[in-house]
């Protein structure tokens, strides 16, 4: 058999590690491909995986796709602002980019049948496989024995039965084969992505329909602090602790600075000012959250908090 090569994508969590052993097993070449954007959690564990299972690791800034996949999702959104078939479509046609570039032959992720019951059903795995343009050379190790055989396999390229049968939510099948193949690191199971958060999709909205989505420093303060919009239309950055302080002090130049008036307490970023009014109504803001204020001193500012 002709060793074949393919680009696996890696997420952080077990199964991406599953995948790339169990194509190694099956007799591929298998370097890893990441994703990172703002809207994605901490992705330092990829390069460890990566570094663990001996394979190169290949980082794509994903941020760009995602704006856009946000202004106008052809298949909509999940239960908050996610747009989780394109997303995963889109990341497999740019893995699908790579892969020609690079002269390799598939491209694999680590999905299983009816894992997830939204994006990992049979439907929504093909809808993926048609809308990323890779029909026939996206491979799914962990559950290729309840596909259709894809091109690389009926090739002869990639053994097929030593690819695996995975179906649905219990996670003991992984475990075991975690155990068996060696991979004793692995996070518990939970969603990478920022956006499958209710919270966290509101403020995307919010800044979407007032400053929008083109100013990457804004994505990146996304995840800080606690957030305001001013009856004005003024948007309020307020720390929460001394690092979020210092990230929006660094920010300065990009806006207007607040800090209380005689006491220590919570610095705010100002984006932009719409208004006297609002400016005012800000530095209230921050004195009410600064330290020896009462609770209820926060109070009338309630209702202008996104979360």
């Amino acid at each position: 058999m002709t060793k074949c090569r393919g680009l696996s994508l890696m997420s952080g969590g077990l199964d991406s590690q599953l995948a790339i052993k169990v194509l190694e097993r099956a007799g591929a070449h298998v370097e890893a491909i990441t994703f990172v954007s703002p809207f994605f959690k901490d992705d330092s564990s990829c390069e460890r995986f990566a570094a663990n299972l001996g394979v190169k690791l290949h980082r794509i800034d994903f941020t760009d796709c995602l704006v856009a996949l946000l202004k106008a999702p052809p298949h909509g959104f999940g239960g908050a602002m996610n747009p989780c078939i394109d997303c995963h479509a889109t990341m497999i046609r740019e893995a699908g980019a790579l892969m020609e570039r690079l002269g390799f032959d598939f491209v694999a992720t680590g999905e299983v049948v009816g894992q997830r019951p939204m994006s990992q059903n049979r439907q929504a795995l093909g809808t993926v496989e048609r809308s990323s343009g890779l029909k026939g050379r996206l491979v799914r190790p962990l559950s290729a024995a309840l596909l259709e055989p894809t091109q690389v396999e009926t090739d002869g390229l990639l053994d097929r039965s030593l690819l695996l049968g995975l179906s649905g939510r219990s996670r003991e099948a992984q475990i075991a084969l975690a155990k068996e193949l060696g991979i004793d690191e692995y996070p518990s199971p939970a969603g990478g992505c920022r956006l499958t958060e209710e919270a966290y999709g509101r403020k995307v909205k919010d800044l979407m329909d007032h400053e929008g989505l083109d100013e990457r420093w804004l994505l990146e303060l996304l995840s800080t602090g606690r957030r305001f919009r001013l009856p004005g239309g003024t948007s309020v950055i307020l720390g929460r602790d001394k690092v979020e302080n210092e990230r929006l002090e660094a920010l300065s130049g990009k806006g207007v600075l607040l800090r209380p008036n005689g006491k220590p307490g919570a610095s705010a970023l100002l984006p932009s000012v719409a208004s006297p009014a609002d400016l005012a109504l800000a530095q209230e803001l921050v004195e009410a959250y600064a330290k020896g204020m009462p609770a209820e001193g926060r109070e009338r500012f309630r209702p202008f908090q996104l979360i």
